[in-house]
């Protein structure tokens, strides 16, 4: 079998809602012959807690750097996210702008318009649809 490919991964987490995070990461992890690094800021992060908003805006920047594909759920409620908004912003700043896979909630119909006219794919809650979409991406 070659030799896997690593990619490295930005999943926003700008969500307060659920266990989407955990739960994409899970399925990520799940995945076959998928290797990836997780350049999300994890969640108990103390920049978290940042003194002002330009502190994070430099964290999450500072890691989306190093990323190949940025994942964000695109669910209704993320237009009214303001770091999901930062993060495409962030993610489209690079003179060679960070592909973004805009994933659509498990049963979710409604999808936030920011996030799929931001995304370059827009994929469905599943294991291979994700996958490959960031597998395209990333060549």
């Amino acid at each position: 079998m070659p030799n896997l490919k690593s990619r490295n991964l930005f999943i926003s987490h700008a969500w307060t809602y659920g266990d989407a995070y955990d739960n994409l990461v899970t399925l990520l992890n799940a995945a076959p012959n998928f290797l990836y690094k997780n350049y999300s800021i994890p969640k108990d992060d103390p920049v978290h807690n940042a003194a002002n908003d330009a502190e994070l805006y430099r964290a999450i920047q500072n890691q989306i750097v190093f990323c190949d594909v940025i994942l964000i759920l695109a669910g209704k409620y993320a237009t009214y996210r303001k770091w999901i908004q930062k993060e495409i912003e962030i993610a489209k700043s690079y003179v060679k702008p960070k592909p973004i896979v805009a994933i659509r909630p498990r049963g979710n119909q409604q999808i936030s318009s920011v996030v799929s006219e931001a995304a370059d794919r827009l994929v469905n809650w599943n294991t291979d649809s994700i996958v490959s979409a960031i597998r395209e991406l990333d060549r």
